[in-house]
């Protein structure tokens, strides 16, 4: 790389590592010189390699050797549970070798009067979350805070970099480097694609980022926990809980284990599963997710750490670098549906240099033993998703103002000048800003008369919140987080267990009984958004079911996934999971057929509910849903009737009247790109579809308030709220920029246009197989339960399910 730093600097740090018995890593020694050389970058290396000292280590050596007083380091982190394990790491070497420097934490989870005095005291190192960061430069004097600031370390960046937390974080470090030009800035990461284009994301577009990596290696084994049986009609979730036996069989309580679920309702059911399997070992297994209260869930942690909690069933919220060295198995219960997600949750098994990670896969449906075999071929060809910043989400950047404004305000030129220095609004044009200083000062064209949205005044061409509860009702919104309302569950007692969404407890009455934290609860009463609750010796069943629960397979491994349909095809006994999946695969090719990488397969026929057209594309869900409504839209400009469209991730169904003639209609236009957005949003309910996005635009901008802590506003309040703005704006001011930008949310994040369109592209290309079937294939077969599940209960759908399996099973 050629930079030559003294090495003396380096001295107390190498003393450290002997200390320990270790030698640094040599591209922990590269990340510390290319910092002490005054380089921004990022460090891209596998999970458990030591990426936290070579983050932090370079700029302590810099601290120790040029000591100065106030905040010097940042370390920004996605997730509050990580500040606690990285304050400990961090703090380890300053306390064994009595260094001179503070460490200390700042989230969600730290006392009002710790804050306070931190802001009048600030530590030489401060772990916290990008809204604990924007809330800080929304105090008078932010800027002297951060005047002594040498560098900041975004860690996990590939968890924030493609959200609206990204480009908060981007904005937020755009302001820093305006205080103090000389800022570093360092991302860590240990899974992604795009490494150039994520490292000039974390620095700006004014620094050519240094990449450091390694050639460490760690290898990822995947067992699979696989039924004795398959049957030949598989729909999602069939198998699931089903083989909690197995996987109970294929553990061993000795071994301490993640046991991952992809949504906080699968991890509920499960952990009920593995207790009721194991009622003698109740003591060491244990329950994790981000909606069980904090002091649970540090407790938790720590039990894992010390060893005396061996399994716990965990989501997304084990997901990130948190070190539990004692893990020696992972599980992914259902499909992890993207291959760095896998990677990420295999990689907290062996959290060490060069460690083999071990990951169990249990299928919840048998076709997910295709993804298995998929995901194993994408890991040995090194195949990673790539995550992208968004492209200038106005709402982000109106909060970010209004934040600045609180502060110490800001001059819209220099600003704007900063701003255009990050990825996500490199091409914001002066017309777009300008609009957005309307909108902030004056409410825009449709709420001038309103008070309340003239939130910023200029004084000497500064912009400046003046009034002091505008103010205090912006610092309780920042944050780009927006979900249903979430209501806080306590017992009687006044101790806290966690929080479930308001559309949960809506439906309770009092005495009902719902299992929510690995304990069974009886309702009493909601007040002031708080449910109070007592413990309950009756069974339940009934279990709190969270918003956002569908993942979709990425581009990644939807490729990899039409790839194992060809090689299986071919090698039918290639593997384990294929020898099982073997009487589905021969139903599929005796009833419809398996197609060929280079075949397009559409099944089409004909029940009592109707005429069913079934599509097999393998590109997720999010594409089949628009694939679904386009190709819907299409065929109804041709001959009108109503359809029902349902999607997995597989393919997507259309149901017409019976004798719909769907072949007939069909042609190569189906395929044009020509008009794709005006298509879409013809065969969509696109004004439904977007006045629901911007609910969440609405919360970001500011334009809904929550409300205070004790009097939070309701779910259909605050839907209210932003169906009304959004109503004035589509009236009245139809180019409001927050209305193209829900608009463009809906196309790109919840339709996937820009794979839609490859997707299409794609299969034009292919040969076109068109099968009459005289009942559902087994690839079919889920999407026509997926469609029943949405409207019948439970029971009703297995009843219907076998009554199926028995009419079709000779056919």
């Amino acid at each position: 790389m050629g930079i030559t730093v003294n090495c003396d600097r380096l001295q107390p740090i190498q003393a450290w590592f002997e200390r320990q018995g270790w030698q640094p890593l040599p591209f922990q020694r590269e990340a510390w010189e290319a910092f002490l050389a005054g380089n921004s970058g990022m460090i891209q290396v596998p999970t458990g390699s030591g990426k936290t000292y070579a983050a932090v280590m370079g700029a302590i050596a810099e601290m120790l050797d040029t000591p100065t007083t106030g905040l010097q380091l940042l370390y920004l982190t996605p997730l509050r549970a990580l500040s606690r394990d990285i304050e400990h790491s961090i703090r380890r070497p300053i306390t064994e070798m009595g260094w001179n420097l503070r460490v200390e934490s700042r989230t969600g989870d730290t006392s009002s009067s710790k804050k306070t005095r931190q802001l009048k005291n600030m530590p030489e190192i401060l772990i916290t979350t990008p809204e604990s960061l924007a809330l800080m430069l929304s105090y008078k004097g932010a800027d002297q805070l951060f005047k002594s600031l040498r560098m900041v370390i975004l860690d996990e960046w590939h968890e924030l970099m493609s959200s609206k937390r990204g480009t908060q974080t981007e904005l937020c470090l755009s302001h820093l480097r305006s205080i103090q030009p000389q800022l570093r800035t360092w991302a860590v990461s240990a899974t992604l694609g795009n490494v150039e284009e994520a490292a000039q994301t974390a620095v700006g577009l004014n620094v050519k980022p240094v990449i450091v990596q390694t050639d460490l290696k760690r290898d990822t084994v995947i067992k699979s926990v696989l039924p004795k049986s398959v049957d030949t009609f598989p729909w999602a979730g069939h198998l699931g809980l089903h083989l909690f036996e197995e996987l109970v069989n294929a553990l061993d309580i000795r071994k301490s284990t993640l046991i991952f679920t992809n949504t906080r309702f699968q991890s509920e059911r499960w952990y009920q599963a593995i207790s009721f399997a194991m009622p003698e070992h109740a003591d060491k297994i244990a329950l994790h997710h981000s909606s069980i209260d904090f002091s649970e869930r540090a407790a938790i942690e720590a039990g894992l750490k010390e060893g005396r909690i061996k399994w716990v069933v965990c989501t997304s919220s084990l997901d990130l670098g948190v070190d539990f060295q004692p893990v020696e198995r992972v599980v992914q219960i259902g499909s992890a549906k993207n291959i760095a997600r896998l990677l990420q949750r295999a990689g907290r098994s062996q959290h060490v240099p060069q460690g083999t990670s071990e990951i169990f896969f249990l299928p919840t449906n048998a076709l997910e033993l295709l993804e298995i075999s998929a995901f194993r071929h994408g890991l040995e060809q090194g195949a990673i998703e790539s995550r992208r910043p968004l492209n200038k989400p106005y709402d982000v950047l109106i909060q970010h103002l209004v934040t600045l404004a609180c502060g110490d305000g800001f001059h819209p030129k220099q600003t704007l000048n900063a701003i255009r220095q990050t990825v996500s609004y490199a091409n914001l044009t002066d017309s777009e800003f300008d609009w957005i200083l309307e909108f902030i000062e004056k409410g825009g064209k449709c709420l001038s008369a309103y008070p309340r949205y003239q939130k910023v005044v200029q004084e000497n061409g500064i912009y400046r919140v003046t009034d002091a509860q505008m103010a205090r009702m912006h610092r309780m919104s920042i944050g780009t987080i927006t979900s249903n309302q979430l209501v806080q569950i306590r017992y009687m007692t006044q101790g806290t267990i966690g929080t479930v969404e308001e559309g949960f407890v809506s439906k309770l009455q009092p005495g009902d009984v719902f299992f929510f934290a690995g304990k069974q609860l009886e309702f009493f009463m909601l007040k002031d958004m708080v449910v109070y609750v007592k413990a309950a010796k009756k069974k339940s069943t009934i279990t709190p079911t969270w918003a956002g629960g569908n993942l979709a397979i990425s581009d990644t491994l939807s490729t990899h996934l039409r790839q194992e349909i060809e090689r299986v095809k071919k090698y039918p006994k290639q593997n384990e999971e294929c020898d099982r999946l073997s009487p589905i695969l021969q139903a599929q090719s005796r009833i419809s057929q398996l197609p060929a990488s280079n075949e397009f397969l559409i099944e089409c026929c004909k029940t009592r509910e109707g005429q069913h057209l079934y599509v097999f594309p393998f590109e997720g869900r999010f594409v089949h849903e628009g694939l679904g409504f386009l190709w819907g839209y299409r065929f109804a400009k041709q001959k009108q009737a109503t359809f029902t469209i349902s999607v997995n991730d597989y393919g997507f169904e259309i149901l017409a009247p019976k004798d719909y003639p769907f072949k007939d209609l069909f042609s190569q236009d189906f395929f044009n790109l020509d008009s794709l957005n005006d298509d879409i949003q013809s065969g969509l309910n696109i004004s439904e579809l977007t006045s629901r996005k911007f609910r969440g635009i609405a919360q970001v901008s500011g334009l809904v308030f929550k409300g205070y802590p004790s009097a939070k506003k309701t779910s259909s309040q605050l839907q209210i709220s932003s169906s009304l703005i959004y109503e004035v704006f589509t009236k009245y001011e139809p180019d409001n920029l927050l209305l193209k930008q829900a608009e463009m949310e809906v196309l790109n994040e919840q339709l996937e246009v820009h794979r839609l369109e490859k997707t299409l592209d794609r299969l034009r290309q292919l040969t076109l197989v068109w099968k009459e079937t005289k009942r559902p294939s087994p690839f079919a077969f889920p999407l026509l339960v997926e469609r029943l599940n949405s409207r019948m209960s439970n029971e009703s759908l297995l009843e219907r399910i076998e009554w199926m399996k028995q009419q079709w099973a000779n056919k």
